[in-house]
């Protein structure tokens, strides 16, 4: 094709774009109405087949039909995209991962990392993986980590509690290279140690049941998310202990729990369990 009609076509698809991207507000106001119209369209001399509308009395093509005929891509990702070096697909590029790439579960089963997976961080760069050998295998721990706690009371009769999205964030620091993953198997730990707490200690439960106020306040709920500016308590490795120490010298209250996988320059550390209470 010649690069001027090229231009003028792209020129075109620019001012159809910003017809298309106006808000609903702005276009309500202005009561803009579309009509098919008869227009002949003509590329390099040949007339081509597109569905025009007339707006205002003037001439409008579809910006993606434009790209088909004429032969360059656009899609929407929240924005309008034009690639003109691109045949048109009408979709985004696949994103290209790095060879080792893992999606972290966001249903809250375990993954166990492995020397060579590349985890996507928050910053849009990819963290290696490159030594594992401390996984599970802490001199401090009591032992390997059992199963996750099964039910001494009624579970059902406490609140529903939401369960955070996969999330890794990535910090470079003068020290080193630094990776913090979320847990989500191990914040669960957490979650139902808490539980069995709260449904078996007197000042908390009933019968087994979790307590409610008068007015339906539960008096123990539990948050998988602590907020960036509380100031939580860490420990690590894990130890149940630790979490009953606390729960038993003020059962009643709010408990936020996290827990995260500490990496640095690729080297697994140690999982990290956090806790605040209100």
């Amino acid at each position: 094709m010649k690069k001027p009609i090229r231009n003028l076509l792209l020129v075109v698809a620019g001012i159809l774009a910003g017809i298309t991207l106006t808000s609903g507000a702005q276009a309500a106001a202005a009561r803009l109405t579309a009509t098919r119209s008869n227009c002949a369209v003509y590329i390099d001399g040949q007339r081509t087949e597109l569905t025009a509308y007339m707006i205002n009395d003037e001439n409008y093509v579809r910006l993606r039909d434009i790209g088909a005929k004429v032969g360059f891509n656009v899609y929407w990702d929240g924005t309008v995209q034009i690639e003109s070096d691109k045949p048109y697909t009408g979709v985004a590029p696949a994103e290209s991962k790095p060879s080792g790439t893992v999606t972290l579960p966001a249903d809250g089963s375990q993954y166990i990392p492995k020397a060579g997976d590349v985890i996507p961080c928050d910053d849009g760069t990819h963290y290696t993986i490159t030594d594992v050998s401390r996984w599970d295998a802490n001199m401090f721990s009591e032992g390997p980590l059992p199963p996750l706690p099964t039910p001494s009371c009624d579970w059902s009769s406490f609140p529903a509690v939401e369960l955070p999205a996969p999330e890794a964030r990535h910090y470079q620091k003068a020290n080193g290279d630094y990776l913090y993953v979320r847990n989500l198997y191990e914040t669960r730990r957490m979650q139902y140690t808490l539980m069995n707490l709260a449904g078996t200690n007197p000042e908390t439960s009933s019968g087994g049941k979790l307590r409610y106020g008068s007015r339906g306040t539960p008096y123990v709920r539990i948050s998988l998310t602590i907020p960036d500016s509380a100031g939580a308590w860490s420990f690590w490795p894990w130890r149940d202990s630790e979490l009953t120490k606390l729960f038993n010298s003020c059962p009643p209250g709010t408990y936020s729990v996290e827990a995260w996988d500490l990496y640095k320059d690729g080297v697994y550390n140690h999982t990290e369990y956090r806790v605040y209470v209100t």
